[in-house]
């Protein structure tokens, strides 16, 4: 399979590549496709109930990835080895995301910020992490959907628009994670 990746993404290397569940995927058309039926799995898991418990652990963090992709790649749910084009050393990737988890759950706990800006800084330090081989930003939108309906509040919509593809709206979120 030829990966052709949208600017702003994190290219995969060789042995995560092999890690691709369905062999009949040959162009990356048809593994967004297959990935997205593979999501919508997990967000129907994730928001069909409310009772998941502490979600603001690490478990928890690689569960929802798990979920999210247990159907395209081998790898999901494990933290990333290699070093990408974003994101925190991969041997700093567990303190990097307990200490997050924690700063989290005081500003919270303690109204340090409006739940929507909790959010965004959640969201933000979450793909700048870059816990994952891949499919990082649609973890941590779909994370921080969870933490603002357990907050009562409703699902950011994302500019309402395809993250994955090339456009206005991809753009602008990715110089929004580049500040």
């Amino acid at each position: 399979m030829r990966f052709e990746y949208e600017i702003g993404a994190t290219p995969l290397d060789p042995d995560e590549i092999e890690g691709l569940i369905p062999k009949h995927i040959t162009t990356h058309s048809q593994l967004n496709e297959w990935e997205a039926a593979n999501i919508l799995d997990a967000d129907n898991w994730l928001f069909s109930t409310s009772n998941h418990g502490d979600f603001l652990v690490i478990d928890f963090v690689r569960l929802l990835h798990r979920k999210m992709f247990n159907s395209t790649w081998k790898w999901a749910g494990v933290f990333r080895s290699t070093a990408k084009n974003i994101g925190v050393d991969p041997q700093q990737i567990t303190t990097a995301l307990k200490n997050l988890l924690e700063d989290i759950r005081y500003q919270i706990i303690n109204n340090i910020y409006s739940i929507d800006e909790i959010a965004y800084r959640f969201h933000h330090r979450l793909v700048w992490i870059h816990p994952f081989p891949n499919g990082n930003g649609r973890h941590a939108r779909m994370i921080t959907d969870f933490l603002l309906t357990q907050a009562g509040q409703p699902r950011f919509t994302w500019g309402k628009n395809n993250l994955l593809k090339e456009g206005p709206t991809r753009k602008k979120y990715i110089d929004a994670l580049n500040v």
